[in-house]
């Protein structure tokens, strides 16, 4: 009974603010819906997704942005967790000044993701002010000359996976910092007696000590890289990003809605990407949790 007292807000929350607009994206996938028109929403039923997977005007950009989507996960999900593992481990001691190194590391977290966007904006920027081009033409006496980096099909994706990374790694190193705090000391010093390595102590000790962890950072980075929108919208609006090479479901569906006025198109799309994303999540748990806990 506590127990469900306890989870009472939680549940309300999660219901009333995921729950609801889920149920309504699904009624209104279902109908033609046009924002601002005066015409009264008429029943499609599933036209809206057969259009989404026939329709080539409408299948190809989904595809494309599904595709980005899964490449940005690929990517980002085992390098962020490996960096994060790794600046956890190398602050998890006890130094000088080390709360102050683990503040500039999360700081990055802190920033609005619009904010970040602009930043890394100014440092790849096409033009030789770009600090990015400034650093390499210094490097190469005068010889590199301006790339461009975010609008060059080639590199605006890497360009998006170095600015999330950044912009995130700090808040799995928290997660896992905490979790390498929780493993007894006297591992360690057993570990130390029995002439371990470091490598065998992190192989032997540290790994199993935050596998539970290191599995909830990991679903935790795939769900937020799937979720992916705010610095592709900002940098494609207003940074010359590459849209084609960057696009994300999350971002057709908002241009969907807005830009194109098709509500019902837009609510389609998220309804079939929720769907996607939960196969995928299963699947990650049943492949980093092969064995079921007792």
């Amino acid at each position: 009974m506590h127990g469900l007292l306890m989870s009472a807000p939680a549940v309300v929350g999660l219901i009333v603010f995921v729950g609801v607009p889920f149920g309504y994206a699904v009624v209104l996938s279902f109908y033609n819906v046009r924002l601002g028109s005066p015409l009264e929403p008429t029943f499609f039923g599933l036209e809206q997704y057969r259009r989404l997977f026939t329709d080539p005007d409408l299948s190809g950009p989904f595809l494309r942005a599904l595709l980005n989507n899964l490449t940005f996960a690929v990517v980002v999900v085992p390098v962020q967790t490996a960096l994060a593992l790794g600046l956890a481990i190398l602050l998890n001691r006890k130094l000088k000044a080390i709360g102050l190194f683990r503040s500039l590391f999360f700081m990055p977290v802190v920033f609005p993701m619009a904010l970040v966007a602009v930043i890394w904006r100014l440092i790849l920027a096409r033009s030789d002010q770009g600090m990015l081009n400034s650093a390499l033409d210094a490097v190469s006496f005068g010889n590199w000359g301006a790339f461009d980096w975010l609008g060059d099909g080639a590199t605006a994706m890497a360009s998006l996976i170095v600015l999330s990374i950044w912009q995130g790694v700090g808040f799995q190193m928290v997660i896992l910092l905490a979790g390498l705090q929780q493993i007894p000391g006297e591992l360690y010093e057993a570990a130390a007696l029995d002439r371990a390595s470091r490598w065998q102590q992190f192989r032997h000790v540290t790994l199993p000590g935050i596998h539970g962890t290191l599995v909830f950072v990991a679903m935790l980075t795939s769900v937020l890289s799937f979720r992916v929108f705010d610095q592709v919208y900002v940098l494609v609006r207003g940074g010359g990003l590459d849209e084609d090479a960057t696009r994300t479901v999350m971002y057709q569906a908002v241009t969907t809605a807005f830009d194109q006025n098709n509500i019902g198109q837009a609510s389609a799309i998220t309804v079939v990407f929720f769907l996607i994303v939960v196969v995928l999540t299963l699947i990650q748990r049943r492949v980093v949790r092969p064995g079921n806990e007792d």
